[in-house]
């Protein structure tokens, strides 16, 4: 008697360890199971690394890639050519990572039916990217190397993030020692997994940590002659400005201006302000993590402090991040994320809808205020507003110095500021040179075209 109750007790506790075992995974199936479908080499859902099945399209409804066993991409070879790093190769050497964080949602899951529409149709999504504004920034690049990105600074839609050098998906190069330099950083998504140096684009992060640690700095006057000592090291200019205040400092980009300023605003609120400011942090959204800037001046002597606050030394700024940056300033100190997936549909169903998500506020209104007078101002003074026909735009170019004898790179960052308009961009131009000569007329049609992509959307 005493055996059999003893192997009931183990056989209830074997009974008991069974049941919690299938409620465990039923649980985890419930929860988890969406995301253990479209985990990346999923066999249902992906081949060759990236999503296999549905229907991509741009903002205006243009079929971008028809996704099966041999994907087809659009019809137009400049259009398969823009968008190729946001919809991934056939050989999986560009992963489509946006499109792979909702691939439950794209092929049509749910944990009674599993996967319903895959083997047929699939989903289609819809990304906020305009097909007309990436094939207008890639004609403006014309065969150089960057990447050019503009976003709505109110909802987060990205509209343009073109990546250059790219290639036509049906008619891709063959990659030798002849044409290496061509296709140099040919599979990297340069707006998001890049890290350049700003140059004098981050003149714009001291001039806030300025205002915001300095307070009297609008009072103050600095005095260029085209040299300043700094210690035993001087930072030099190109030209003597003469006499000028914050304001002038930054429209006149002059780095002899900025290292006084640099030494009133001091070593520690200028990492705080970086901080503060995030400039140099990676962000995530639609499944994909931008690359980390870089501001460290841990060992840097007293000059090279002021070329930090110029935007050379070691700082590095990712695309992605700064235009965030610039939007951030627009909207008053606090911006929205950006985005790249507006919604998916499976049939009748919407299984994703993108909404509007604010980040932190980094700065005071009044601050930001300032800011988009100064950026107003330098537009209008030293770039031309004959540039921006009907546009307020916003800005401050760079030109990032490489050493070793490189070409420097041409960097351009702002905003806009008409309320039916609301746009923040980014665009580099890597050896491009001065930032203002080779990246506005990159920026201008670039703008032009989102600007009849909203109006025709109204």
């Amino acid at each position: 008697m005493n055996r059999i109750t003893k192997r009931t007790w183990l056989m209830g506790i074997f009974l008991l360890v069974l049941l919690g075992g299938m409620v465990l995974f039923l649980l985890e199936y419930t929860l988890k199971s969406g995301k253990w479908i479209s985990t990346a080499g999923s066999p249902h859902v992906f081949n060759n690394g990236n999503i296999g099945c549905g229907t991509v399209t741009d903002r205006e409804g243009a079929v971008l890639l028809d996704i099966d066993d041999t994907r087809t991409y659009s019809g137009d070879v400049k259009t398969r050519m823009s968008t190729l790093h946001w919809l991934g190769d056939r050989q999986g050497n560009i992963s489509a990572g946006a499109l792979a964080e909702y691939a439950g949602q794209m092929v049509g899951f749910d944990p009674v039916n599993g996967v319903y529409q895959y083997g047929g149709v699939g989903g289609t999504m819809t990304l906020t990217l305009s097909a007309k504004v990436q094939n207008a920034a890639l004609d403006a690049m014309d065969g150089r190397k960057g990447t050019v990105a503009v976003y709505n600074y109110k909802t987060g839609q990205v509209l343009c993030a073109l990546t250059t050098p790219s290639y036509d998906p049906d008619n891709p190069p063959s990659l030798g020692e002849e044409n290496s330099e061509q296709y140099e950083g040919l599979y990297l998504n340069r707006f998001l997994q890049s890290a350049y140096i700003p140059g004098s684009i981050f003149k714009v992060v001291t001039t806030a940590a300025a205002l915001e640690n300095v307070p009297d700095i609008l009072d103050k006057t600095f005095t260029c002659t085209g040299s300043y000592s700094y210690g035993t090291e001087s930072v030099t200019c190109e030209t003597a400005h003469g006499k000028l205040n914050l304001a002038g400092a930054l429209a006149h980009s002059c780095n002899c201006a900025f290292a006084q300023i640099s030494k009133l605003v001091g070593r520690d609120n200028m990492v705080k302000a970086v901080q503060k400011y995030q400039v140099t942090e990676s962000m995530s959204f639609d499944g994909v993590t931008t690359a980390r800037g870089n501001y460290d001046i841990s060992d840097a002597g007293g000059a090279s402090f002021a070329w930090s606050c110029i935007g050379q030394h070691t700082d590095q700024i990712n695309p992605c991040r700064y235009m965030t940056f610039m939007g951030t300033i627009a909207s008053g100190g606090q911006g929205v994320e950006p985005y790249i997936v507006e919604k998916i549909q499976v049939g009748d169903e919407t299984t994703y809808q993108a909404k509007a998500k604010k980040t932190d506020r980094i700065m005071a209104s009044d601050i930001a205020g300032t800011l988009q007078s100064y950026l107003r101002s330098n537009v209008q003074t030293i770039y031309g507003d004959s540039n921006f026909p009907g546009l307020e735009v916003c800005a401050k170019s760079g030109t990032s110095q490489l050493g070793g004898g490189k070409k420097s790179n041409a960097m351009f960052a702002g905003f806009v500021q008409n309320e039916e308009y609301p746009l923040a961009f980014i665009v580099v131009v890597e050896n491009g040179g001065y930032g203002r000569a080779a990246c506005v007329p990159v920026l201008a049609p670039v703008l032009q075209a989102c600007r009849e992509v909203m109006d025709a959307e109204r």
